[in-house]
């Protein structure tokens, strides 16, 4: 289940690897890889694509809390960019902050590998059953 997030098209389009889960405080630890196709003329990562690494982060934080059996389905995400966003790896945190029955809140900071922090992000999310959780 840990390891889904490296098959799904979109995360491997954005080099997404799950590193860590801490349970206790429900955060999870994602490595990025922004190649060089996402550079803007700039010399850093387009804001969007920034975007896509923490709501991969946020959404793993719920979808691994919940060991699988549910994911977030996004109202809004809020992203604060701090720094340019280099190509080439990087980390990002994501948290749930509280899990309610009707409506999550969710936060995540990207960051270089020496926890230089170059974006944070919220959402607010709607929980939602995983398609054949309860399968298993």
């Amino acid at each position: 289940m840990f390891d889904r997030a490296n098959v799904w098209p979109h995360a491997k389009l954005l080099g997404a690897q799950a590193v860590d889960f801490d349970e206790a405080t429900q955060t999870i630890t994602m490595r990025f890889a922004a190649p060089p196709e996402f550079i803007t003329p700039r010399g850093s990562v387009q804001g969007g694509l920034v975007a896509g690494f923490l709501d991969e982060a946020m959404g793993w934080a719920y979808t691994r809390a919940t060991g699988g059996t549910h994911s977030p389905l996004m109202l809004d995400l809020n992203i604060s960019l701090l720094k340019p966003v280099p190509e080439g790896p990087l980390l990002a945190k994501g948290r749930v902050v509280r899990a309610g029955r009707r409506v999550l809140f969710l936060e995540a900071e990207l960051m270089l590998e020496d926890g230089t922090v170059l974006a944070r992000s919220t959402s607010t999310a709607i929980p939602t059953e995983n398609p054949g959780a309860s399968a298993r």
